[in-house]
C-alpha cells in the first residue's frame, strides 16, 4: 500500500489530510517535527512526502535538503501558509514535486498526491527484461517476449541504457513504450537519482511549456508566482517525454536548444537556467511524415532520432501472446487475490487469433475482463471478452460472401456423438495428450457439418442455428481446415 508522509507542527492539518486522503489504498503517517519527519523517511521511506516549509526545529528547505539527501527519488510535496513566500519555490527549483499554499485546495492536494505516487512508482518499481516468470520478481514490471524483434529490442535497450544519450521510442499506442523508457532508465547510470514522465498530449499547448520550463511571475494571465517547469525540476535525472509528436512549435523549439546546449530560460525570462537531464521521448506518430508536412521540426526530429527503438506491435510478434498471456493471468490472479491458475489451451487459440488493435495492453485488460469472469481455476473460451471471441481471425482471410463453399466444409471425420465414447477411450490407450480439446474438436465438426449441410451451406442461417455470430463461425471453420493435415499426418505415423 502507498505511504504518505505529512510533516506538520498543526495538528488539525494533520487530522484534515488523514481523514481527507487516508484509505484503504493510501496509508497517512505523520511527524510534527523535521527531525521526527526525516527520521521516519530514513525507517519507512514513505512514497510521498507532505512538508510545511515553517516547522518548530528547522525550516521547510533544510528539511527538504536532508531528505533529499536520503532518496532523490521521492516526491516531496511542499505546503506554505505564506503566498509570497520563497522557500517553496527555492525548494521546487532544488527538485520539490508541487507547492501549496494553505489553506490547501484538498481536490487539487489529492490529485498532486496521485500524481506523486505514479511518480514514486515508476523510479522505484523496476522495468526488467530477461525475467518472464512473475514470482522471481513481484516486485517489477517485465517486459515479456522471446521473439526475434523482442530479443532485438533487448539487446539495444541494453546497448543504450548505461549511455547518457537522448533516446526516441516509436511505436504504436498499447505497446509498452512506458515500460520501455522505465528499463532504459532502471539500467541506466541516473537510476538513483528522480524519474518524470510529462504526457504532452495530455496538457493543453498553452500550458505544456509552462509545465516544461516554468515561468515567470506576469508571464501571462494568471501567474502571480514564478513556477519551476519539469526540466529544472528533475535535475540530474531522467525526463520521459510520452507523445511528443503534440509539441508546439514553440515547445519544440526550446526543446531543441534544451537537447543541444542543456539550456532554456522560464516563460517571460530572460536569465539562461543550465540542467543535467536525460530525455527519453516516446511516440505513437509518424514523426519523419510530419517533418515533411511542416508540422514537426526537422532539426529536433534529427536530434531525438540519434537513437531509436522501434517496438514491434503485438500482432507481429504472436508467439508471445501466450506467454504474455500467462504472464498477465499470474500478476493479475495474485492481485486479485484468486485461485486461477491456468487458461485452457481453447482459449489460448482464441487469443492467438485475435489482431490485437490495442496491442499488449489490450491483451492485458482482456486477461484481467477473464479472471473477473472466471469461477473455476482455469479461464475458458467463455470468460474472454466478446471482442476477442467474435474478431479471432483475420478479416482479410474470411469467406467474402454469404454462401458456404463445399470445399471449405469440415471433413468427414468419421465420428457422431455415439462414437464419442470410443473415441475417448482410443485416445486413452494410444497415450494422447490434450484429449479435451481433440474430442470437443470432434463434436463441433459433426455439429457444424450437420447444420451447414441443413441450411444449403448458408452462413448467415447456420450461425443462427447455432446461436453464434457469422464471424466465429467462419473462424471455427478455418480452424477445422488447419487441424485437418496434422490429424491426418498423426495417424499416417
Amino acid at each position: 500500500m502507498p505511504k504518505l508522509l505529512v510533516i506538520d507542527d498543526e495538528p488539525n492539518i494533520i487530522y484534515t489530510i488523514r481523514e481527507t486522503l487516508g484509505s484503504s489504498q493510501l496509508e497517512v503517517v505523520s511527524a510534527e517535527t523535521a527531525k521526527e519527519g526525516i527520521e521516519q523517511v530514513q525507517r519507512k521511506r514513505p512514497d510521498v512526502v507532505l512538508l510545511d516549509v515553517r516547522l518548530p526545529d528547522m525550516s521547510g528547505l533544510d528539511a527538504f535538503d536532508k531528505i533529499h539527501e536520503i532518496d532523490p527519488r521521492i516526491p516531496v510535496i511542499i505546503m506554505t501558509a505564506f503566498a509570497r513566500t520563497e522557500t517553496a519555490i527555492e525548494a521546487m527549483r532544488r527538485g520539490a514535486f508541487e507547492y501549496f499554499v494553505k489553506p490547501v485546495d484538498l481536490i487539487a492536494l489529492r490529485g498532486a498526491v496521485e500524481r506523486a505516487i505514479h511518480t514514486s512508482r515508476m523510479s522505484y518499481v523496476p522495468a526488467l527484461v530477461g525475467h518472464e516468470d512473475f514470482e522471481e520478481a513481484p516486485s517489477a514490471d517485465l517486459i515479456v517476449g522471446r521473439s526475434a524483434a523482442m530479443n532485438e529490442l533487448y539487446k539495444t535497450i541494453g546497448r543504450v541504457a548505461p549511455q547518457d544519450v537522448t533516446v526516441l521510442i516509436q511505436g504504436e499506442s498499447g505497446t509498452g513504450k512506458e515500460l520501455v523508457a522505465r528499463s532504459i532508465y532502471s539500467y541506466s547510470k541516473r537510476s538513483q537519482l528522480p524519474f518524470l514522465a510529462v504526457n504532452c498530449a495530455a496538457i493543453s499547448e498553452s500550458l505544456l511549456e509552462s509545465e516544461l520550463f516554468g515561468h515567470e511571475k506576469g508571464a501571462f494571465t494568471g501567474a502571480d508566482q514564478r513556477r519551476i517547469g519539469k526540466f529544472e525540476q528533475v535535475n540530474k535525472g531522467t525526463i520521459f517525454l510520452d507523445e511528443i509528436g503534440d509539441m508546439s512549435p514553440a515547445t519544440q523549439a526550446k526543446s531543441l536548444r534544451l537537447l543541444q546546449q542543456q539550456q532554456f530560460e522560464r516563460l517571460g525570462g530572460s536569465t539562461t537556467i543550465q540542467t543535467d537531464v536525460r530525455i527519453i521521448a516516446a511516440t505513437n506518430k509518424d514523426l519523419a511524415t510530419m517533418v515533411a508536412q511542416g508540422t514537426f521540426r526537422q532539426d529536433l526530429y534529427y536530434r531525438l532520432c540519434g537513437f531509436t527503438l522501434n517496438i514491434p506491435p503485438l500482432r507481429e510478434r504472436k508467439d508471445d501472446i501466450t506467454r504474455l498471456a500467462n504472464y498477465f493471468l499470474k500478476s493479475i490472479a495474485h492481485e486479485m487475490q484468486r485461485p486461477i491458475t491456468r487458461i485452457s489451451e481453447e482459449a489460448l487459440r482464441i487469443l492467438e487469433r485475435h489482431s490485437w488493435p490495442g496491442n499488449v495492453r489490450e491483451l492485458n485488460s482482456a486477461i484481467r475482463f477473464a479472471v473477473v469472469q472466471t469461477t473455476g481455476d482455469s479461464i475458458l473460451p467463455a470468460a474472454l471478452p466478446l471482442s476477442c471471441r467474435e474478431d479471432a481471425c483475420d478479416p482479410s482471410s474470411v469467406l467474402r460472401t454469404d454462401q458456404f463453399r463445399p470445399e471449405d466444409a469440415p471433413a468427414e471425420t468419421g465420428a457422431s456423438l455415439a462414437d464419442i465414447q470410443q473415441l475417448t477411450r482410443n485416445l486413452l490407450a494410444n497415450d494422447s495428450r490434450d484429449l479435451y480439446r481433440k474430442i470437443l474438436q470432434e463434436v463441433e465438426q459433426v455439429v457444424f457439418r450437420e447444420v451447414l449441410e441443413s441450411t444449403d451451406g448458408n452462413q448467415v442461417q447456420a450461425a443462427d442455428r447455432l446461436g453464434i455470430s457469422r464471424m466465429t463461425l467462419r473462424s471455427k471453420l478455418k480452424s477445422f481446415s488447419a487441424e485437418q493435415p496434422a490429424k491426418e499426418a498423426e495417424e499416417a505415423r
